[in-house]
């Protein structure tokens, strides 16, 4: 039998970290296994992370963070690896179709549309609706449920949700953990999965729910984050990642162009 594991890093977010585990417990298939990796935690830590990271000064490694979890999953032997931000609640068929899509095609890495959710209500979000809600990102492919998109643009990669193979995962190097911090190692990652060659797909009914938080548009809090990781990827990949939060932060001053660089202002 194919042995999953859902992998999810925390830092804080304790209550979505739980209506998460809830989501997974009502999944059609549900994981063997949720692999949480504490970041800089020490409540996660004493409640029974599967594993901890400090923060680096910096920022929060969470590159770092995904590819320690991984470890911990396949050296526990899964062959199936879902990947799952900690703000995310996982839809019925999730883990089901992930694991239809790997076994099926297992040189692929495949992504799956995900919903940012408004404020629930006093009570929570009713796990037992969530279709309700289904509303996919619109700058992210959101093929319907039951079909598979073969194929799409690594720029468009993001660790939300995926899911790949063991082996995939091993033949991908993981994420380059120069990266720290917000911003960049994503995109990272889908090139370097191509690069390697893995294929890149979004799977239909593999639905998440990102559950609601506070957010600055641009992510001014990560300003740093951003500038730092964006030269990372320039002298890794040749260009500039990032470019619509680096270009608002510019007209707002909080950073300077030279050439094809930015830098903190």
């Amino acid at each position: 039998m194919t042995h999953v594991s859902v992998v999810t890093i925390a830092h804080g977010r304790h209550a979505h970290l739980r209506a998460q585990r809830a989501s997974l417990a009502l999944s059609v298939r549900p994981p063997d296994e949720n692999v949480v990796v504490a970041i800089a935690d020490p409540v996660l830590e004493r409640e029974g992370s599967d594993a901890s990271l400090p923060s680096d000064k910096r920022g929060l490694p969470l590159a770092a963070a995904r590819n320690l979890g991984a470890r911990v999953a396949l050296d526990r032997g899964t062959d199936v690896l879902v990947f799952l931000d900690v703000d995310c609640l996982a839809g019925r068929s999730l883990i089901d179709s992930y694991i239809d899509a790997v076994c099926h095609h297992p040189g692929t890495v495949w992504s799956g549309p995900v919903t940012y959710l408004d404020p629930p209500a006093h009570s929570g979000y009713d796990l037992d609706r969530l279709d309700e809600l289904d509303a996919p990102h619109p700058a992210r492919p959101a093929p319907q449920p039951g079909e598979l998109q073969h194929g799409h643009d690594p720029d468009l990669f993001w660790s939300l949700s995926f899911a790949c193979s063991a082996d995939s995962w091993q033949r991908s190097g993981g994420f380059c953990e120069r990266y720290v911090g917000y911003g960049g190692e994503d995109t990272d990652f889908g090139h370097s999965a191509v690069r390697s060659g893995l294929a890149l797909g979004w799977v239909g009914a593999a639905r998440a729910y990102h559950q609601w938080h506070p957010v600055s548009r641009p992510p001014v809090e990560h300003v740093k984050d951003i500038v730092r990781n964006a030269a990372i990827f320039r002298e890794r990949w040749g260009r500039t990642p990032m470019l619509g939060w680096l270009e608002a932060f510019e007209r707002d001053g909080l950073v300077i162009r030279r050439g094809d660089e930015f830098l903190c202002a």
